[in-house]
């Protein structure tokens, strides 16, 4: 959840400078922190799994802003977080 807020806090700081809305897509925030990683997890998925996965699937997600792609994530962890505390709290 904390990248989500991190990069809609980066998106809202940019729209609110260039006075339009500024989306960055989560395929450019992957090339910018590493761009070795993202064009490994291309040559893998193309190559290993198929490049259908690739090319109009993942390709697509990557061009979601990167706040909407970790937003659910973030939610989904969180909740299977605390789904698994309550159960070991219910074992003790």
């Amino acid at each position: 959840m904390a990248i989500a807020l991190v990069s809609f806090v980066v998106d809202c700081t940019r729209s609110i400078a260039a006075s339009a809305w500024v989306i960055t897509p989560m395929g450019q925030v992957w090339f910018d922190i590493s761009p070795g990683t993202l064009n490994a997890a291309q040559a893998g998925v193309q190559r290993h799994i198929s490049p259908f996965l690739w090319d109009p699937i993942l390709q697509g997600l990557l061009q979601y802003p990167a706040w909407v792609i970790f937003t659910p994530l973030g939610l989904l962890l969180i909740w299977y977080g605390d789904r698994r505390r309550k159960l070991r709290a219910s074992l003790l």
